[in-house]
């Protein structure tokens, strides 16, 4: 009985970009779909002044009730533990967001540099690259950086006929 072959996802042809990164990701599962769609919402709240405002007042109620529970170990408990635990789920929803908008920039700067003629379509994917490889890129442009601009190629400027990284030409 012969097998179908596996088509690979659009997301998977260009081997950059996680699945758990994709933009894409999100329409795999529902459970990941809803939690998405919460993270979205709970950091775009998060960051409102209602937000900023309910926390002052909270941190406000419980600086009130001090005297009341005469400053006791439970009432400083109460502030520690509600901080750490809203500190440690924000954690996660932040990072969610962090990370869809960290791949809609790259694909926004991917589709720059494919779109222009004269770039170096060698950068797009280069956020998978080692620490290393960035640092030896970097040193080479800031080497492109420091050489005289004579014109095209012989300054050592990208061109269509150059589109690899820099070089020590």
């Amino acid at each position: 009985m012969p097998t179908k072959p596996v088509v690979p996802a659009p997301t998977d042809e260009l081997d950059t970009v996680p699945d758990t990164s994709s933009p894409a990701y999100a329409t795999h599962h529902p459970l990941t779909r809803a939690f998405d769609r919460f993270a979205s919402l709970v950091t775009r709240w998060a960051g409102s002044p209602a937000a900023f405002c309910l926390a002052v007042l909270t941190v406000l109620a419980w600086v009130v009730t001090g005297p009341i529970f005469h400053y006791s170990e439970g009432w400083q408990l109460v502030i520690n533990t509600g901080t750490t635990i809203i500190t440690f789920l924000m954690v996660f929803l932040i990072q969610q967001s962090q990370n869809k908008d960290s791949v809609a920039l790259h694909l926004k700067l991917n589709e720059l540099l494919s779109s222009h003629r004269a770039a170096s379509n060698h950068l797009i994917g280069i956020e998978d690259a080692s620490e290393e490889e960035l640092r030896r890129l970097a040193a080479a442009y800031l080497r492109l950086s420091t050489k005289p601009d004579t014109g095209t190629a012989a300054g050592g400027s990208l061109t269509p006929e150059r589109t690899g990284p820099p070089t020590d030409s």
